[in-house]
């Protein structure tokens, strides 16, 4: 794919993420991101075949962001409790996000198709997370900053805990206070404390 095409791949891309958070997964058509796009809809099925397919892409860019935002957030001498306290800070950006939030429409998009556990992003990314909990706990468990009997299952349990706080959000909606009492819950169950 040459400069060009590159670029207004990422175009569509940009702009049918905002209209997925406008209208959510199950009511955007192919139409309404060849209007919001301003292009033909042989230009865009030049790219994608179908919603499914362009959210993907959403989902993946998206991820990559996030990713990317964590990444440069983290000082070089970070300790294990700095990074997890970096982590659990852009747990809670993206908690207490309202507007601008791609949430809801990838919980449709997951409920409506019900992808295989390999091609499941969201799965792959939960357990990519838990993953990195697990070394990070197994490593501030190591250098003397947290208790942990069994940094797996915690880390699994923190994930279920962050999961189940994003979706009360946008179903519910949680106070600030609220997150940040079950965020130093997580916090509190960690961290060393001489007896």
């Amino acid at each position: 794919m040459g400069e060009k095409s590159a670029h207004k791949k990422q175009f569509i891309v940009e702009t049918a993420r905002q209209v997925f958070v406008e209208k959510g997964y199950k009511d955007v058509t192919m139409k309404d991101i060849v209007d919001a796009c301003g292009i033909s809809r042989g230009g865009l099925y030049l790219y994608f075949e179908s919603t499914a397919e362009l959210f993907r892409e959403v989902l993946e860019a998206e991820q990559k962001e996030k990713d990317d935002i964590f990444s440069g957030e983290i000082p070089e001498d970070a300790t294990a409790t700095d990074i997890l306290l970096v982590f659990l800070k852009e747990q809670k950006k993206e908690i207490l996000l309202k507007k601008n939030s791609i949430t809801v429409a990838a919980y449709e998009y997951f409920f409506a198709n019900k992808p295989a556990k390999k091609d499941n992003l969201l799965r792959r990314k939960f357990l990519e997370s838990v993953d990195i909990l697990k070394g990070l706990i197994e490593a501030g468990v190591e250098n003397g900053e947290f208790v942990c009997e069994d940094p797996e299952s915690t880390a699994q349990d923190i994930m279920f805990v962050l999961e189940g706080l994003r979706v009360c959000s946008q179903t519910m909606g949680l106070s600030e206070s609220r997150v940040d009492r079950e965020l130093l819950y997580i916090m509190e169950g960690l961290v060393y404390e001489d007896l």
